[in-house]
């Protein structure tokens, strides 16, 4: 059966004190909707899952790959595609709302073993 999900419903997780997330899922793509408070970082990691970053609020700049050779700058209302087992670091400029998609869902988010996110 479907169901309609709305997002207020979701429960919010304090991943961080500057880093706050919302997440639906189904058996093959994964949506979380975030909050960053400004300067947040996301250390440099990669996975197996293509991701999708839509910025709402506030901007992202990206490094990518292992020696963090290209830069990018993703501003409110811009998106990026990423590849699965890319590397890339990521750090908030201002205070960022985005939302991300994954395919398939990320295990390590559902599980509770994303302990790189919180060090």
């Amino acid at each position: 059966m479907i169901e309609k999900i709305s997002w207020d419903d979701v429960p919010e997780e304090e991943v961080t004190p500057k880093m706050f997330r919302r997440i639906i899922h189904g058996e093959k793509i994964m949506v979380a909707k975030m909050r960053f408070k400004d300067g947040f970082r996301v250390p440099l990691h990669s996975h197996h899952h293509e991701q999708v970053t839509q910025v709402q609020k506030g901007t992202i700049r990206f490094w990518f790959g292992e020696n963090k050779g290209q830069v990018i700058d993703v501003h409110a209302g811009e998106s990026v595609v990423l590849p699965g087992h890319l590397p890339h670091e990521a750090l908030m400029i201002g205070d960022v709302e985005e939302t991300d998609t994954w395919a398939p869902p990320r295990e390590d988010w559902l599980d509770g073993t994303d302990d790189y996110l919180k060090k």
